[in-house]
C-alpha cells in the first residue's frame, strides 16, 4: 500500500455504446445496445439509457430486446473502438511509463513512476486533466479512480461512474470497504459469493471480522489468505507495463446447430486460419493447439495437441485442429466451435516444407474467400468491417446494422437495418444534426461500405499535454465529477 493515491484506474463509460452515440447524432440520449444480433447473440455493451431498462453486458440479445424493444441494436465496429482506444492509451502513456491495459477501454497507470503525482492534490489534478484530455481528443467520457493500490483504484473508478473521479485517501480503506458487498473484491464471483453468503458473510466487514483462519477453512488456503488481505484493504500488486498473453484463440457461435460433418470441418479450418492471423499480428508462435466444441446439449469439450516446437504456420495449426476434431462426436449438432494456440513463444520452429505449404494454403484460401457466401453466425461473431475498396459483388455485400456506408449522392451514413433485398441508411456524421433516412436496394451501385469517421472533427491540440496543463483546478472545474472518500 502506498502513502499517496498515485495509482490511477481509468474505465471508459459504456465504451462501445458511447462511441456509437458519439458517431450517430440521432442516437444520443437514446437506448443503444451493441453486440451479436443473431438468435444466439450476446450483449457486449449497453448505453446507460438501456441499462436503466435492465439491459446489461453478457445478457442474451433476445432477452435485451424484450426489455428494451425500442433500443437501437448495432453490430460492433471494432476498427473504430481500436482507433479510439489507441488515442486514449497514448494519453495514458504520457503520464507514466507504467501503463497496464486490461482491455480496449480500461487500464491502470502508476503516476508516481511517471513523476506526475506524489500526493493527493497532484493525483487529483492529473486525473481531472486526463478526463478533460480524453473528452477533447475522443469526445467520450471516462471514469477515474485514484488510490494507493490497484484494487482500491478500480473500486474507486466503479464508484465514480459515470463520468466521475473519486480519490480514496490512504488510511480510509477499511471504513470505505466495510459496508460493501463481498462481490466488490477481485476474485469473488457468483459461486464464491454464494458460498460466503451461506456462511453468513455478505459484506467486506463480515470477512474482516471472520478472520483469516475461517476464510482459509471456507475457500482454501491460497484464496482465503488473499481474501482476508483484500478485506483489510491490503493489495501490493504493482502496475505491470506489459502483460504477456498466455494464449490466442477465436470462436464462433452459430445461429443454427451444425450437423453436417463437412461443414463442421470447414468451420474449424476457417477458425484455425483466423487464429493464426491473430497469432502473427502479435508476433508470437505457439506450441499447443486447442479445439473447443460446444454441442447441442450445451456440453463443452476441449481437446489439445502439443507440437514438437512453436509454430505460426496456418497449415500446421489447421491440420492439428482437424485431427482433434476427429476425436469429438458431433452427430447431435454443434452450436459453438473454437480454435486456440497456447504455450506462446517469440520464435517459430523453422520448417521449409511448412513455409512452402503456407504459401500454397494462403493462395488457396484467398481464392476460396473471394467466392465464399456469408454463413450463418458470421454477422454475430465476426462482425464485418468492410472498407471502401471492398471488391465483393454488389449483391453479395452484407450490411451489418450500425456500420458505415457512403453513397455517391447522399454522402456518409450508417446502416439502420437490412433485409428482403433492401438496406435502410441514416445519413449523418458525428458533428452534424440528426440526418434523414433513405432506403436502397442492397445492390445499389452508388452505395458502398465505408471506414468510420473520427468522433471529433477538430480535436484539441494536446501534443504538449500533460506539461501544458495546470497541476490543479479550482472552482466549478474541481467540483465536476471530483470527489474524495475520507
Amino acid at each position: 500500500m502506498r502513502p499517496a493515491p498515485t495509482i490511477l484506474h481509468l474505465d471508459m463509460d459504456a465504451f462501445y455504446a458511447s462511441a456509437e452515440q458519439a458517431a450517430k447524432p440521432s442516437l444520443r440520449g437514446k437506448a443503444v445496445v451493441v453486440g451479436g444480433l443473431g438468435p444466439r447473440g450476446v450483449v457486449a455493451t449497453a448505453s446507460y439509457e438501456a441499462r436503466r431498462l435492465g439491459v446489461h453486458s453478457a445478457m442474451p440479445t433476445a432477452q435485451a430486446r424484450r426489455l428494451a424493444p425500442n433500443a437501437a441494436y448495432l453490430v460492433p465496429r471494432f476498427a473504430l473502438y481500436r482507433t479510439v482506444s489507441e488515442k486514449v492509451m497514448e494519453l495514458l502513456g504520457r503520464l507514466s511509463p507504467l501503463v497496464e491495459p486490461l482491455s480496449l477501454d480500461e487500464a491502470f497507470v502508476d503516476l508516481e513512476a511517471g513523476g506526475t503525482a506524489d500526493d493527493s492534490a497532484s493525483a487529483r489534478a492529473t486525473g481531472e486533466g486526463l478526463r478533460a484530455a480524453i473528452r477533447a481528443v475522443t469526445g467520450l467520457s471516462g471514469s477515474v479512480g485514484l488510490a494507493g493500490s490497484k484494487m482500491l483504484a478500480k473500486i474507486a473508478s466503479e464508484e465514480a461512474k459515470p463520468d466521475g473521479l473519486l480519490v480514496i485517501e490512504p488510511g480510509t480503506e477499511r471504513d470505505l470497504l466495510a459496508p460493501m458487498s463481498v462481490r466488490i473484491l477481485p476474485g469473488v464471483g457468483p459461486a464464491t459469493g454464494d458460498h460466503l453468503r451461506r456462511a453468513g458473510m455478505t459484506t467486506v466487514h463480515d470477512l474482516a471480522e471472520a478472520g483469516e483462519a475461517e476464510l482459509v477453512r471456507l475457500v482454501g488456503k491460497a484464496h482465503g489468505h488473499g481474501l482476508y488481505r483484500m478485506a483489510l484493504g491490503l493489495d501490493d500488486r504493482p502496475v505491470v507495463a506489459e502483460r504477456d498473453a498466455k494464449s490466442v484463440s477465436v470462436e464462433d457461435t452459430f445461429d443454427v446447430d451444425l450437423h453436417d460433418r463437412v461443414r463442421v470441418r470447414a468451420e474449424v479450418e476457417r477458425l484455425a486460419a483466423r487464429c493464426v492471423e491473430r497469432l502473427r499480428a502479435a508476433d508470437r508462435s505457439g506450441r499447443t493447439v486447442v479445439l473447443k466444441v460446444r454441442r447441442y446439449d450445451f456440453s463443452t469439450l476441449t481437446r489439445s495437441e502439443t507440437l514438437r516446437g512453436p509454430t505460426d504456420d496456418p497449415t500446421v495449426v489447421r491440420e492439428a485442429a482437424g485431427r482433434l476434431l476427429e476425436s469429438v462426436d458431433t452427430t447431435g449438432g454443434v452450436r459453438l466451435l473454437g480454435v486456440g494456440v497456447t504455450g506462446l513463444a517469440d520464435y517459430t520452429q523453422e520448417d521449409l516444407f511448412a513455409q512452402a505449404a503456407d504459401a500454397r494454403e494462403l493462395a488457396q484460401r484467398t481464392r476460396e474467400e473471394e467466392h465464399r457466401a456469408p454463413t450463418e453466425g458470421d454477422e454475430e461473431n465476426t462482425p464485418a468491417e468492410p472498407g471502401p475498396d471492398d471488391a465483393e459483388p454488389l449483391a453479395a455485400r452484407r450490411w451489418p446494422a450500425g456500420h458505415d456506408v457512403h453513397h455517391e449522392e447522399h454522402g456518409h451514413g450508417w446502416v439502420q437495418g437490412s433485409g428482403v433485398g433492401r438496406v435502410t441508411v441514416r445519413f449523418e456524421e458525428p458533428w452534424s444534426a440528426p440526418g434523414r433516412v433513405l432506403t436502397f436496394r442492397v445492390d445499389d451501385p452508388l452505395l458502398r461500405p465505408a471506414d468510420p469517421l473520427p468522433l471529433v472533427r477538430d480535436a484539441a491540440d494536446y501534443s504538449s499535454w500533460p506539461a501544458s496543463l495546470p497541476k490543479s483546478r479550482s472552482g466549478a472545474d474541481s467540483a465536476e465529477g471530483g470527489e474524495s472518500r475520507p
